[in-house]
């Protein structure tokens, strides 16, 4: 007790050239980093949020982030008067202060984000985001951020695949180049480092891209990662790598902990957010979204209670028959239930089922077209997460084949005849983005929402009935 009082004595006592010594080179002190990653509109978890931060704020320096995919997932942020802003709104009232895109901001189209973007009242920054007609706002690649004299350098990036561009439909990208974001993030840090205390990416390229990013330099001491939807804690090469899957479910907190300008530690946490009650404020914010009567309309009756197998039945069924086709395509990451109750269902229910407002696409294929497309899908080397599972459920039953190693081989269709011409239907995710599609009179319906169509089916056939009885198989030959 005597030293540190006689230490403070000594500090008062010093010429304001010496404190400043002190505070930049002795004093230890805590800057706590919160970040969110992947929200996908998750609202009603907003309040418990922005609990645990006003809690943290009251005995810390907090610096709060997002790593992308704020939207699409929820009919009352998505479907909104003024869609996707609720969200935005939310964050700006908790007080954010540096983001970065995920591929699901670009889900309206480039010019929707672009209005967007004087919505935010947060900074942003994609290192690796170029507008080659320049009808896009620039957006900075990285900023620094100063707190308690610690400058901080927030880069951020966004995932790109063998296309060019984020995940999701080509023309959501249009007049935008995305160069690789592992080297974006490599050269921002080299030209940012020199003017910060310490650098953190905010990266939504997934979890397994920043691993192997942290192995190819070791400028970050932080990466705030997302887009693959895991918990995450962990250390790489000296960078600690945090996500907090998705929906807020959890806020990860980075305790920093500086020895005047100089890192001592660093230390992250996923801090679970149903320990914490939610906030009163943001809860009448999110009761007042949530309340729309046009999406608590009910459309309908289901008779089942549905798991994914039974939903995808459902939409595979419901896109043939609008189509008049012989088969009807669905792929598993465009389920976005986990189940549907045996209970009336409401719009929002349907939307939050098939939340990118997707279209359908028609096609005519043989059997052995369809084979090829699904062994190409399951041995997709450029998705691991998408191969080696069912992923295109359809209304046609088939079995892969699979030898040895796990490798697709084969696909055998028993209802369907050798060589014949069936009209397929899909919808405009499979038949944009997936390989090893072969067809004929290939028509895209851009008029034709998946969602509308289910709408339209639940007022005219209710009370449904799907089977959760899978049509698609897997065996070993």
């Amino acid at each position: 007790m005597k030293k540190t009082l006689y230490v403070l004595c000594f500090v008062l006592l010093l010429t304001p050239a010496a404190v400043a010594f002190y505070h930049r080179y002795v004093e230890r002190h805590q800057i706590v980093i919160l970040s969110t990653n992947d929200m996908h509109a998750a609202i009603e978890n907003f309040p418990r949020l922005a609990e645990a931060v006003e809690k943290c704020r009251d005995t810390a320096t907090v610096i709060l982030v997002d790593a992308g995919d704020r939207w699409t997932g929820n009919a009352f942020v998505d479907l909104a008067p003024e869609p996707r802003k609720p969200i935005i709104d939310l964050m700006n009232e908790l007080g954010y202060d540096v983001g970065t895109f995920g591929n699901h901001e670009f889900d309206g189209g480039r010019d929707f984000l672009a209005r967007m973007l004087p919505d935010y009242g947060f900074r942003l920054v994609c290192a690796n985001i170029r507008s080659e007609d320049g009808k896009f706002p620039y957006v900075a690649q990285s900023t620094i951020i100063e707190a308690d004299g610690v400058k901080i350098g927030f880069v951020g990036v966004v995932t790109n695949y063998d296309n060019g561009h984020p995940d999701g439909n080509h023309s959501c990208f249009e007049g935008l180049s995305f160069p690789d974001p592992q080297q974006a993030a490599i050269d921002e840090a080299e030209a940012l480092k020199r003017k910060c205390n310490l650098l953190v990416l905010l990266s939504h390229m997934g979890y397994d891209k920043d691993i192997e990013l942290a192995g190819r330099t070791d400028d970050y001491a932080l990466i705030v990662s997302g887009h693959t939807h895991v918990l995450a804690d962990t250390v790489v090469c000296n960078t600690v790598i945090g996500q907090t899957r998705k929906s807020l479910i959890a806020v990860g907190a980075t305790k920093i902990t500086m020895r005047g300008l100089e890192v001592r530690s660093i230390d992250y946490e996923n801090v679970m957010l149903d320990g914490y009650e939610a906030d009163d404020d943001f809860q009448e914010i999110v009761d007042e979204i949530m309340a729309d009567p046009h999406l608590h309309e009910k459309v309908g009756y289901n008779a089942v209670k549905l798991d994914r197998v039974g939903l995808a039945d459902m939409q595979t069924t419901i896109i043939a028959r609008a189509t008049g086709s012989d088969v009807g395509f669905y792929h598993y990451g465009g389920i976005r239930l986990a189940e549907l109750a045996a209970d009336s269902v409401s719009r929002a229910q349907l939307f939050d089922l098939e939340p990118f407002f997707s279209t359908v696409t028609t096609m005519k294929m043989t059997p052995e077209q369809m084979r090829r497309m699904i062994i190409t899908k399951y041995n997709d080397t450029g998705n691991a997460k998408e191969s080696h599972r069912v992923d295109l459920f359809s209304t046609a039953p088939y079995t892969i084949w699979v030898d040895d190693r796990g490798e697709a081989v084969d696909v055998t269709f028993p209802t369907l005849r050798a060589a014949h011409l069936y009209k397929v239907a899909m919808c405009n995710y499979i038949a944009d983005k997936y390989d090893g599609i072969e067809a004929v009179d290939i028509e895209p319906h851009e008029d034709m929402k998946v969602l509308d169509l289910g709408i339209d089916y639940f007022r005219r056939h209710s009370p449904v009935r799907f089977s959760n009885t899978p049509k698609q198989h897997v065996a070993k030959r």
